[in-house]
């Protein structure tokens, strides 16, 4: 994978986008809409599976759920329609003005204006990790590690 490509994957911040729930290109939002798919009208099937397999009365929830998820229409911070649940994220707009693609690029990296208490040590684990071994590694180093 080229420079450019990981870029469009990962964030400012260095989270990866393209694994995020919230991501309109996002594979948690293909998964979710294929699985919809291939259930199909099970809700029948659901409420016959209650009397022997009771997590089936949540079905209803589950599949509001899964809704939630194909519907993921954040077009990631790099984006117009951010939908990151993380609001307190000043890289969103500091990487334009700072012309820099990830915060470890900046010359004011570590800012103090970016995250408070664990989000702020992940953050510059993150960026740390990528100015140590490159931002092409890092990508498929953490692409291997669940999301969330």
């Amino acid at each position: 994978m080229e420079y450019n490509d990981v870029v469009k994957h990962l964030a400012p911040c260095g989270l990866d986008c393209m694994r995020c729930a919230d991501y309109e290109h996002g594979e948690i939002k293909q998964l979710s809409s294929r699985l919809i798919q291939l259930l199909g009208n099970f809700r029948p099937v659901a409420k016959m599976k209650t009397e022997k397999q009771p997590i089936f009365n949540g079905y209803s929830q589950f599949e509001a759920i899964l809704t939630s998820f194909s519907n993921g229409s954040c077009s990631g911070c790099r984006g117009e329609n951010v939908q990151c649940p993380i609001t307190t994220c000043s890289a969103k707009t500091c990487h334009k003005e700072k012309n820099v693609d990830f915060c470890f690029q900046c010359n004011e990296y570590p800012c103090e204006k970016q995250f408070t208490g664990r989000l702020r040590d992940r953050w510059r684990y993150i960026n740390d990790r990528m100015k140590e071994i490159g931002v092409i590694e890092y990508y498929y180093e953490q692409v291997k590690l669940p999301r969330y």
